[in-house]
């Protein structure tokens, strides 16, 4: 039986190869809630949840092509120092920015590098290039 166009809720883990936590709807304490197989999810996931019965657990190793895709170096944008904002000439490695694209969605930054001259914005998700290892329970399909 397929899960495909219902609208499910999942209790689920995340972790890394080397078995740190990354995200867990159990410690928020809320099931996550999506519609099987329609893109709101990373595809991987999508799939194990698609042929999973309510009560379920599995436990699932993506592949960084079935989780948030490769890293991409041309993602990595540096810009001019004299082209930063004011504001934003003191953000330090690591700092999560929210850039526009031209259209006005909003992107996702993280400070790489800085240098006197130029700052270093990855827009790659940090999951990127990452295999995803995921235990899931589905606690609701309908």
């Amino acid at each position: 039986m397929s899960n495909e166009g219902k609208k499910v809720k999942v209790h689920y883990t995340g972790t890394l190869d080397d078995g740190t936590k990354f995200d867990s709807s159990l410690d928020r304490g809320e099931p996550l809630a999506f519609t099987c197989m329609a893109g709101q999810m990373i595809p991987g996931f999508d799939r194990a949840v698609r042929d999973m019965a309510v009560g379920d657990t599995v436990t699932i190793r993506l592949e960084p092509q079935d989780a948030y895709g490769e890293r991409r170096e041309e993602l990595v944008q540096e810009v001019p120092m004299s082209e930063v904002p004011e504001n934003l000439r003191g953000v330090t490695v690591g700092t999560q920015l929210m850039l526009r694209s031209p259209q006005g969605a909003p992107v996702p930054a993280r400070v790489s590098r800085v240098t006197p001259t130029t700052l270093h914005l990855d827009l790659n998700h940090e999951m990127a290039g990452k295999a995803l290892n995921f235990t899931i329970e589905l606690l609701e399909a309908k």
